[in-house]
């Protein structure tokens, strides 16, 4: 704005100053006539417009500085013919510009009208074509239409028969030759027939009840023959497992499964493959037998009949590992066989499989039981046919398999050879009774019972048969072997005197005490024995104490105040129970009192147990003791009429029990 301001022109200004000369001059009425001076009026207006707010005058001074270049008073006078030449030069270039621009129209005008023509004429010429070509259009429509319907119902005649036919490769795979392989692609079009046999009955519930059928018959029809030649397959591949080992092919797992639809087929299969691999496991036991493992390793079983055990336990092992393995075969072979009562036929297969290994096994087996080997092997065998029974069952199960029943047999005969041998050993054992030793002590046809016991009880103990039937057999042995000896020594002993009796029963108990105490299921017996040798010291106690009363001289005496009554008047007036009786009583009882050992039976030397001997050496004692009590108690009672009793028994009780203890 201030430059604006100073191009003002220079008259301009000089009536402004002119101007604020004046004002200055007379303040009152020069404010009046510069209301009333138009000029003035006018440049106070120009004045007082702001240039910043008027948009318009600013383009429009922004113009006329394009082509106003010089401030002069000429170009100001010439500004309005200036202005008005450039806005005519203006116009005339812009309608130069729209005269092109017209001929330009004009001309596309001419050609839209020329299209239009064209237009027209080709919509004629079609209207004339779609007259001539109507029964054509009708005609194509109807076609296409006829197409369509017929593109559908071939459509659906196709899905039909994808679903309700076999194709032309799958009928060659189940038509396949006799001698044939069966392959993967077989049982594929097995499937796919059998879900056509199932989805056919869908037409059977619509109109299409004919077709239906008839397809039904169709696949019913290739199913049996299907079935028939899978199993003519399976028979013939059963046939060729004819190998120790052998190895179930998928493919004859599948076979299987696709059979367990026809029961029949699917039992003649496993009977096959059970005769086949039951050819093979008595082939392979006899091998086993007489010509040992490829090579010579390991040696023919028959190398070891010399060793009854080693023998039969190496046939059990065979059979069992031969019973493993024919179960695993099974298994393998029925894996995708989901009938009910699959299990049961796997063991009824294994049975057939091993039922012929019998024959063989169970001749062996007599001929070694026969040979009567001895009571301790034979219980040994008899353990191992039970053990084995008992882990082949939980192979082959409970079922009624000849196996199991001829290791039942052999086992309940060794069992009953055993009992036998026992048996005829006791008898001996009564039929000749040895009489006791001089030193009181076991005989000899105990001592070796007892070691023949002690290898049997110790072979029980080391056996691996269940522990019920273990404790079932124990008390059986025991009964067997104890209850003839208890008899044999009761016998022995019958001629022998109290105590040579009660010393040689006690020897004899003890030892049969010892060789019991190691075993289990022994503890009934050990009560019973343990009974008995209470009893037969029971005797030797008494003995014992009689003995020492007797060397001591108190046994009358100690007898006459145990049969004395008060009618007899006082007991110092009894024969032989005076004072100087008494007192020469006691001269002997105090030899014994300082030297107790001196008064031993003989036969307590010959005891086997030192325990026992210090219990009967404890017990008897306690007899001397009491038997004094009860001599100390009459003397020293005042209606006896003993003078100074103290004189004649100078120990209390006490005082003797204290010496002997």
């Amino acid at each position: 704005m201030a430059e604006i301001r100073t191009e003002l022109p220079s008259d301009v200004q000089n009536i402004t100053n002119n101007t604020s000369a004046s004002s200055s001059s007379s303040s009152g009425s020069g404010i009046v006539q510069q209301t009333n001076n138009p000029l003035s009026r006018k440049l106070n207006k120009i004045l007082e417009t702001r240039l910043d707010n008027d948009k318009e005058m600013l383009e429009a001074l922004k113009a006329l500085s394009a082509f106003f270049a010089e401030n002069s008073l000429r170009t100001r006078r010439n500004l309005r013919g200036d202005i008005e030449r450039r806005s005519l030069s203006i116009n005339e270039e812009f309608v130069n510009i729209f005269k092109d621009v017209k001929e330009e129209l004009e001309k596309i005008h001419e050609d839209v009208q020329e299209m239009s023509t064209c237009c027209q004429d080709m919509t004629n010429r079609l209207k004339a074509a779609k007259e001539q070509t109507q029964d054509l259009i009708v005609k194509t429509t109807k076609l296409q239409t006829e197409n369509q319907r017929l593109e559908l119902r071939a459509q659906v005649a196709n899905a039909f028969l994808s679903k309700f036919q076999l194709t032309a490769g799958e009928m060659t795979i189940l038509r396949g030759t006799r001698e044939g392989p069966v392959t993967e692609d077989f049982f594929k079009a097995l499937g796919r027939v059998k879900q056509i046999h199932n989805d056919v009955k869908v037409l059977l519930r619509t109109n299409q009840q004919t077709a239906g059928l008839e397809i039904m018959e169709q696949m019913a029809l290739l199913q049996e023959t299907s079935y028939e030649r899978l199993y003519r397959w399976a028979q013939s591949d059963c046939r060729t497992l004819t190998q120790e080992s052998c190895d179930i092919p998928p493919v004859l797992a599948q076979a299987m499964e696709a059979l367990q639809d026809r029961p029949v087929l699917y039992k003649y299969t496993l009977d096959e493959f059970g005769t086949a691999r039951r050819n093979a496991v008595v082939r392979g036991f006899i091998d086993a037998l007489t010509r040992g493992g490829p090579g010579g390793t390991p040696r023919p079983i028959e190398m070891h009949s010399h060793d009854p055990l080693r023998y039969v336990g190496d046939m059990l092992a065979w059979l069992h590992q031969a019973t493993a393995s024919e179960k695993e075969h099974l298994e393998a072979l029925l894996k995708l066989v989901n009938l009910q009562g699959v299990e049961e036929n796997i063991q009824e297969v294994v049975g057939h499989i091993t039922e012929g290994v019998c024959r063989p096994l169970k001749v062996r087996i007599e001929q070694v039981i026969v040979a009567e080997p001895g009571a301790v092997l034979l219980y040994k065998l008899s353990n191992l046919l039970k053990f084995y029974h008992h882990t082949i069952s939980g192979i082959v199960g409970n079922s009624a398999s000849t196996l199991l029943t001829t290791i039942e047999e052999m086992h309940i005969l060794a069992k009953k050879m055993f009992f036998n041998n026992l048996g005829l050993h006791a008898s001996k054992l009564m039929d000749k009774v040895e009489l006791p030793p001089p030193d009181l002590g076991p005989t000899t046809s105990l001592n070796q019972t007892l070691t023949l016991l002690r290898e049997v009880l110790a072979s029980h103990d080391s056996s691996v048969v269940p522990l019920d039937a273990r404790q079932a057999d124990f008390v059986q042995i025991l009964s067997c072997v104890l209850d003839p000896l208890l008899q044999m020594c009761t016998v022995s002993a019958s001629n022998l005197g109290t105590a040579d009796m009660a010393t040689y029963m006690v020897n004899s108990l003890y030892m049969m005490k010892t060789a019991l105490a190691l075993f289990e299921f022994t503890d009934k017996r050990l009560e019973m024995l343990q009974f008995q040798i209470e009893a037969h010291l029971d005797t030797l106690v008494n003995e014992q104490a009689s003995f020492v009363l007797t060397r001591a001289g108190l046994s009358y005496i100690y007898k006459c105040v145990q049969q004395y009554k008060e009618e007899q008047g006082p007991l110092c007036n009894v024969p032989s129970m005076d004072a100087a009786s008494i007192k020469a009583a006691m001269v002997q009882f105090d030899r014994y009192l300082a030297s107790p050992d001196s008064l031993l039976m003989p036969q307590l030397s010959l005891l086997l147990s030192a325990t026992i001997k210090e219990q009967i050496l404890k017990q008897s004692t306690e007899l001397v003791c009491r038997a004094y009590s009860e001599l100390y108690a009459a003397v020293m009672n005042p209606s006896n009429q003993y003078r100074e009793p103290e004189s004649i028994l100078h120990r209390s009780p006490h005082q003797v029990q204290t010496l002997l203890s």
